[in-house]
Order: structure tokens, then C-alpha cells, then sequence
């Protein structure tokens, strides 16, 4: 059997909608969370399409047969750090690969653009997205009990020097 080939791209028109739409439905199905998660992403991809820079920002989608099934974004915190945001994988795609395509597409960005770290914000219930940042030399540096999007959970920082 063939694996299939997944590529990343530039966002089209309809794919940040994507974004919003698989960020909720996923969330929602997988972990119970409310509509007060996808209302945080839709503001932070309205952010993103408003006022990104696109020489040190940047959006990935990996596709796969003419298909979105995952999304990353790398977004400027200051001049040396940038926010390595947004990664989400349709369930489909996962076992792939497209996770650590992703995240290594969005390091390698940083690095390239002259960014000296990058830090991001997770939830200790997403395992596979932990033991993928953690893989990736990324240390969690604050955590903290939070109620959010109908749950009590725990609130991490990670971060990487680049």
C-alpha cells in the first residue's frame, strides 16, 4: 500500500474558515470543549489575516490530495521569540507524520527568519501534541489549573531555543 504524499501550502481562500471550523468540531468531539474555543480561534485567525507580517509570519496548510487535513501558524511574540500556534490534524491524517511536518516546517521557519526561540500555549490533556513538542527539544516552562471552554484543565507554556 502507497502512503499517501502530503505537502504543505499557502493558505486559499476557504482554508482559514477550515482552520476555525476543524478546531471546533475536533476539540469539541474529542475533549468536550464548548464554543468559547473556536470563538478564541476565529478571533486569533481574524488577528493572524488582518495584521500578519509576512516577512517574519506565516501560515501552513498540509494537504493531502487536494485536501486540508492540518494547519500551523507561526506568529511573532517579539523580535527573538516567535508563537508557534494553531496546529491542528484532521483525525484522518493522523499516523502520517503531518504533526512533526508541520511543527519541523514552523521551526525551520523561525530559525531561518531570525527568531532565537519560540514558545506556545497547550493543554496537559493534548498527549500527542506534548510528546511531539517534547521530541522536538521544546520544555514546558509554567502550568497552571485553569477553567476553560466548560473544563478544568491545566494551562502550559512550552518553549525552545532555536
Amino acid at each position: 500500500m502507497t502512503t499517501p504524499t502530503v505537502t504543505l501550502r499557502p493558505p486559499q481562500p476557504g482554508d482559514y474558515g477550515w482552520v476555525i471550523s476543524r478546531h471546533g468540531s475536533v476539540y469539541a468531539r474529542e475533549y468536550g470543549w464548548d464554543v468559547s474555543f473556536e470563538a478564541l480561534v476565529a478571533d486569533l485567525v481574524a488577528d493572524f489575516i488582518r495584521s500578519h507580517d509576512p516577512a517574519r509570519e506565516r501560515c501552513w496548510i498540509a494537504d493531502l490530495g487536494g485536501e486540508p487535513v492540518g494547519s500551523i501558524f507561526c506568529t511573532r511574540k517579539d523580535d527573538e521569540t516567535a508563537k508557534l500556534r494553531m496546529l491542528i490534524l484532521d483525525p484522518k491524517a493522523r499516523g502520517l507524520g503531518v504533526g512533526a511536518l508541520l511543527v519541523d516546517a514552523c521551526m525551520g521557519y523561525a530559525r531561518e527568519t531570525g527568531y532565537r526561540r519560540m514558545t506556545l500555549w497547550t493543554n496537559d490533556i493534548l498527549i500527542a501534541a506534548r510528546e511531539l513538542y517534547a521530541g522536538r527539544g521544546w520544555v514546558m516552562t509554567a502550568a497552571e489549573p485553569v477553567h476553560a471552554f466548560g473544563h478544568d484543565m491545566v494551562s502550559e507554556t512550552w518553549e525552545v531555543s532555536l
